[in-house]
Formats: structure tokens, sequence, C-alpha cells
């Protein structure tokens, strides 16, 4: 809750949509193969946008009832995006736009918004309640072009400015959303018109901040000069003025129109390739927003607003560009380092990492990924192999039945034998890791073949890529460079695939551990170049290596999700003593066990001694005890180190 006790920064209002972004770079849309799906719509980008850079932020918009609509709803969730105000509407389909990259001018798209959802918001959308919790409310321009959508903005800036909440308009221009273009002209960013001139005016008072670009403020002003449009606006309007000039940076004027641009407030610019300018304007709002609604000077809103754009222009898609807080602060310091942002590892790294999806504090992972172990115990019952799938399917009942519905519970499958389960697990909220190694391969070898790009491009985007290697330093060069290659490959079409990426090494099978082993492994991927989401490594009787470990990861990546402990078969009562021990350092997060939990009932079970609804019972049961364990483990680790976190292993 914010000091004068609204408990949202910001509320936008207007388009939302689906952006299927071709994925081919230099060509026409018609050239287009393949589309990356995001969501679209300036308010929505911008109530994203804000959220990444630390805003309470919300949206009311109106989305179908459909996928495409859940789409929306769960990925605004993700972001931190409040969607009390997203609306669905039962009749309309949520609106798609197609988009693409020809070369650095031209950028085609193209509207799907025949009687799209979001332009049936009507004022009896607006909720007084809603939008007394906002410190400004923030509108764009396509929603004053009907006369059904400007009545529910106008009410939310009547209701906002009564509630003394600050307004804000992105003009948000296009054309063809106004009438005045066809279908294919989308791309189109200015069409000189009275009536939109007219319209627009007659709501700039409304507003305390007002922004655009040269092209947006001609069509607020009525004149192709801007200094004389900005004039014009100013005529009707005492707002902050602040008109974007692409690579020129952008200039905010506060009170009269100067002469000439150059003598407004600016922030220094940056010197970065154009890849993309689609939603660029987009990620400057946000940027604006953050340092306006934290009473930041202009010049350095203006430096954050610049600074999100050009993030923004350097990649592909708009609201998956845009950077978090973090990342911004980064960029800021170190400056640009190559003028391809998108080519930077180390930015494109903080942004990956500071972008993530998903609490996953907690990890209670139930491991039925193996391959080979259920087929040697389905041998040895003399059960056929085409019973492991099922078998499988039984373990997911398991472990949805522990989770019920709670966070911070996953499992771990495969897709040779256990297919049926992972397609089941999607959209339960479990953490699905899904393991591509060939069972026991020294050196390492994929089931997946040799493409490893085009194979995991078919995966649904909530799967994490596992792989286990049997890694040891001592291992001879021929055998650690093999492994190494393969295993950064794999890491960097993860990455390509907007899948994140866990390692799994286990030493210990191929030769002597100590208290360095572990550490000086990672320390070795990280020097490689490979930054794992996840580590899921050996249970250690060391606080020493568990110190080593931490410290290691600490290093190198701060932003990593964690570590996850795994069995290797363990007893319950050691798995107990080695989670007393990992759970007191705080990247540990939490374990992934298998065989302790599904071992004795699938030997029953494929034998024939237990049916379906015992085998679930008994694997559900020892899970739920596993869970208790590292749940009372973590507490205690916590209080050890005076923290609910457990934090005493990331002294570094």
């Amino acid at each position: 809750m914010n000091a004068d006790g609204k408990t949202l920064d910001v509320i936008t209002i207007g388009r939302s949509s689906v952006d299927l972004y071709g994925a081919q770079v230099g060509g026409r849309l018609e050239d287009m193969r393949a589309f990356s799906k995001y969501i679209g719509g300036s308010p929505t980008n911008i109530a994203a946008g804000a959220a990444r850079l630390g805003l309470t932020s919300a949206l009311i918009t109106r989305v179908g009832d459909e996928h495409m609509g859940r789409f929306i709803r769960e990925q605004l969730e993700s972001e931190g995006v409040d969607t009390r105000g997203v609306i669905t509407d039962p009749e309309r389909l949520t609106a798609l736009v197609l988009l693409g990259i020809r070369d650095h001018e031209q950028f085609p798209l193209i509207f799907y918004r025949e009687n799209c959802a979001d332009m049936a918001l009507c004022e009896a959308d607006i909720d007084p309640r809603f939008i007394a919790e906002a410190r400004c409310v923030t509108a764009t321009g396509t929603h004053l072009s009907h006369p059904r959508t400007e009545a529910a903005v106008l009410k939310a800036l009547h209701l906002a400015r009564d509630t003394g909440a600050r307004t804000a308009l992105d003009i948000d221009y296009r054309p063809n959303l106004w009438g005045l273009a066809g279908h294919d002209a989308g791309e189109s960013r200015f069409i000189a018109s009275d009536r939109v001139t007219a319209r627009l005016q007659s709501t700039l008072h409304l507003f305390d901040l007002i922004v655009g670009t040269e092209e947006e403020f001609h069509i607020a002003g009525g004149t192709t000069d801007t200094v004389a449009a900005l004039r014009a606006v100013r005529a009707v309007s005492r707002a902050t003025l602040v008109c974007k000039r692409g690579p020129m940076g952008a200039v905010a004027f506060t009170g009269d129109i100067p002469d000439t641009l150059d003598a407004g407030i600016s922030g220094p610019g940056f010197p970065i390739e154009v890849f993309n300018v689609l939603g660029a304007g987009d990620g400057f709002m946000s940027g604006l927003l953050r340092g306006w609604l934290r009473d930041e000077p202009w010049e350095t809103a203006l430096t954050y607003a610049n600074a999100c754009g050009a993030l923004a222009v350097s990649r592909h898609g708009c609201a998956p560009a845009y950077p978090s807080w973090e990342e911004l602060r980064f960029f800021l310091e170190r400056g640009v380092r190559t003028p391809a942002l998108r080519h930077d590892a180390e930015l494109e790294q903080i942004h990956w990492s500071t972008n993530r999806k998903g609490d996953w504090s907690t990890m209670r992972v139930f491991a039925f990924d193996h391959r080979k172990q259920l087929e040697d115990l389905a041998r040895d019952a003399g059960a056929d192999a085409s019973r492991i799938p099922l078998f499988k399917a039984l373990c997911l009942e398991a472990a949805r039945r522990v989770q019920d519905g709670r966070p911070g519970y996953g499992i771990l499958c495969d897709g040779r034998l256990g297919e049926t389960a992972l397609h089941a697990a999607a959209g339960t909220g479990l953490w699905v890791g899904r393991p591509v190694e060939e069972p026991g391969s020294r050196p390492l070898a994929l089931e997946i073949g040799p493409d490893f790009g085009s194979e995991l491009a078919e995966w649904p985007s909530g799967q994490v890529v596992k792989v286990l290697c049997f890694y040891h330093p001592d291992d001879t060069p021929e055998l650690k460079a093999r492994q190494e290659e393969t295993i950064v490959r794999l890491a960097r079409a993860a990455r390509a695939n907007g899948l994140e990426f866990l390692l799994e090494v286990i030493p210990s099978k191929v030769g002597p551990v100590d208290e360095t082993t572990t550490a000086a492994i990672i320390q070795r991927f990280y020097d490689l170049g490979v930054y794992p989401d996840w580590w899921k490594l050996e249970p250690s009787a060391s606080e020493e290596a568990w110190k080593r470990i931490s410290q290691a990861i600490a290093r190198n990546d701060p932003h990593v999700r964690g570590i996850v402990v795994l069995g290797l078969d363990a007893a319950m009562e050691d798995l107990e003593a080695s989670f007393a021990i990992a759970a007191g350092f705080d990247l540990v997060k939490g374990f992934a066990v298998g065989r302790t939990i599904f071992a004795g009932p699938a030997r029953r079970w494929f034998a024939g001694e237990i049916d379906d609804a015992t085998a679930v019972a008994e694997m559900a049961d020892v899970f739920a005890r596993l869970c208790a364990i590292w749940d009372s483990a973590r507490v205690r680790g916590g209080q050890i180190a005076g923290n609910p976190a457990g934090k005493q292993g990331l002294a570094v």
C-alpha cells in the first residue's frame, strides 16, 4: 500500500490482444512459416511493463471466453498485474494481431479486431471502488475512437480525478483503428483527420500527462508542424507533454512550448541497433510511469523511458522484451556494450533470469522420469513394458493428490514412457521437468536426437528441460570436452525456445568426491557460459560442501532459481538427515525424489499384488511424508539461521 493509502500505482485501460509474431525475420507476413504468441495491445503491454519495473499495476479491458482470453489473463497474472478489471466477454472473441519484422524500416501488422472483446468495454465495466485504489489511470487513444469505449474511458478518468489520482494518455494513434485505412494498413502511423483531432482535443483537458510521437501530436494538434501541434495541445491542456523523437530520444514540456523541441527537458538517448520498433512505445511509457509515479525529476523519468524503449526495440516481441527493474538498473549503470542489445550475453542473462514466471521458492518434486529402472522393475515382475505408461499415470495421480491444488509441488516425467502423464500434467499448477538424456549414458547422449532446437520447439512453454550428466573434474580431457559440448548446445537450445533448463550432475557415481568437487563442477559450467535455471545435486552430509556450492552459484548467478536435492533411492531416515543439512541453505529450494516413493509400490503393482488405488495411496503417503520432512527441516534451518529463509549458506 502506498503512503496515500492506495493499493495500486496505475490502472491502464483499453486494448488487449494476442500478438502472433512472425518468427522469421526479413520477409513479408506472407513468407512467415511460424509465429510466436505474446500478449499485446498498448494498455496491456504498459501494465505488464510497469509491473516488471516494480509498480503495482492493473488493467481494465475485455477478453473472450476462450483460450486466447485465458492466455492473456494467465500471462498478466504471471507478470504480477492485477486482473480484477479484466472482464470475460461471453459473446466476442479476443482480438488478434499478426506482426512481422520485414527489415529495419518495415514492420507489417494486421489487426483482427472486428467486434472484438475489448471494444465492447462500457461504462458498466468501470467500478468506482476499483478506480479509487489507483494513484494513476492511464488511457490510450484507440478507446476514444468509439462512443461506447470512450464513455468507459471518460468515466474512469472523471472518477480518477475525483479521488485525487493522476491521469495519463498515450495517444497511440493507429489510423486504421479509427476507420481511416484498410486492413492492410496496420503499419500506418499517420493520416490527417479533423474528426480524430476534434475527438482527441475534447478529452485532452482531463490528463496530467500526454505522451506521443511527433506524428501522434500532429493528429492531436491538427497540424504537421510539431511545435505548432504541441502549442495547440497546450491550448486545451495543462498536462506535461512528452514527445517521443525516435533515435533522438524524447523531450518533456511542463509549461509553455518553446520555439524548438531541443529546448524542452530531455534525458540521454542510447546508441543501439533498431531491430523491432513494434511495442517500443509501450515499453517507453512503462519506464516513464515508473519515474513519474515515483516523483523522480523529468530527466530521470525520461532516462528510464528511453532505456526501456531502447531495450524493447532491440528484441523480438513487445511485452516479453521489456526490462525488469533489476535489468534496467544494470543497463543504466553498465551502459551499452554492443548496439545489438539482444546479442549482449550478460544483459540477456539478466533479462531472462529476472523475468521468469512463477514462484518456485519451495520445490517438492516427485521424480518418476526413470526409464531403465522401471523397465527393470517390470521385467523382473514378469510384466510387459507397455504397462509402464499406466504406472506413470498413477504416479501423477499420487502427486496431484498430495498437491491438492497448492503451489510448490512438481514432477519429473519423461516423454518416452510417460507421455500420457506428461500431457495430463499441463495446466495443473505442477512444476514439470522433462529429461532428455539417454539413461546411464556416459559420455552424455540425448534421447531427443541431434537437432536439439527443432525437438524442443515442440515442447509446451511450461516444461523444464532436465539433463543428467555423470561428470567429474578428473575425467579425461576428451570425455569432459564431449560432455561439455553437448550441455552447452542443449542449454542454448533450451534458451532459444524459451524453456527453463535444469542441470543435474552426479560426480559420486564416477569418481571420488570431497567438499570441493561439486562446487568445482558448477564453476566449470558457468565458465563455459551455461547458466542453468535449476541445479539438481546429490545430497551431502557436509555443510562445508553446501557452503561452497552456494558460494559458487551466488557468485555467478544471483538470480538462479535454485537447487533441488535428489534422492538416489535413499532410505527415508537418510533423506531426513540430508534434508536437515540442505534446508539450512537458502539456494536449496527443495527435493526431487523418485525411487524412495515409487520403487516398492511399482514392484508389487507390476507383479499384480496391488491394484491402482493402493499404488496411488501408498505413493501419495510416502510423498506427503517427504514433503512434511522437508517443510519441517526448512523451518528448523531458518530458525538456526535466525531468519525464515535459512540464508546462512549465502555468505560469500
